[in-house]
């Protein structure tokens, strides 16, 4: 099940742990990936849903595989309702002044019904005390391109947009 930590939203349970709970992340992870879909992600095709589980699926588990990487699952009613998946980059940036550890929050999903609940609030907060209590206070997490809601989410946090990355699928156009 994980090391039990307080949500602060109520009816909901939170735990820390690592390739134990990959397993629980599943419907959760589709959730994500439904949104993403919906919101039109960059406009750009996506992966067939059935493909997407198992390769994420591979990502958390090598991800999960390193020291100091967690996961942290919100239960209500011990059902999956959210989570956080985090590791680190050792070493400072080369661009922006950053602590020699650098969190990133590779994951961040909550079941459409918990939305606007404070689950993520929690889940991040809990995250983030984590990730500084094993020496990173630079947070770093991606956004898809459409997901305008997540983004004014971590900017109330007092993250900030430095990179934009781009993707090109296929060949070079001629």
């Amino acid at each position: 099940m994980g090391e039990p930590f307080a949500s602060g939203v109520d009816g909901i349970d939170l735990a820390f742990g690592g390739p134990e709970l990959i397993d629980d992340l599943e419907p959760l992870w589709l959730s994500l990936f439904d949104w993403h879909a919906h919101i039109g992600s960059a406009q750009l095709p996506l992966v067939d849903r059935t493909s997407s589980w198992p390769r994420r699926r591979a990502l958390y588990t090598e991800l999960l595989g390193n020291d100091d990487a967690f996961v942290l699952v919100a239960r209500r009613d011990d059902r999956p309702v959210g989570y956080a998946l985090a590791y680190f980059h050792e070493g400072a940036d080369d661009t922006w002044p950053t602590s020699d550890r650098i969190g990133e929050v590779e994951s961040l999903a909550v079941v459409p019904e918990e939305r606007g609940s404070g689950l993520g609030t929690a889940l991040l907060d809990a995250a983030e005390a984590r990730l500084a209590a094993l020496g990173a206070t630079t947070v770093s997490i991606a956004v898809m391109v459409g997901n305008e809601d997540a983004q004014r989410f971590y900017e109330r946090r007092g993250m900030r947009p430095t990179t934009v990355r781009l993707l090109r699928l296929g060949p070079r156009p001629s």
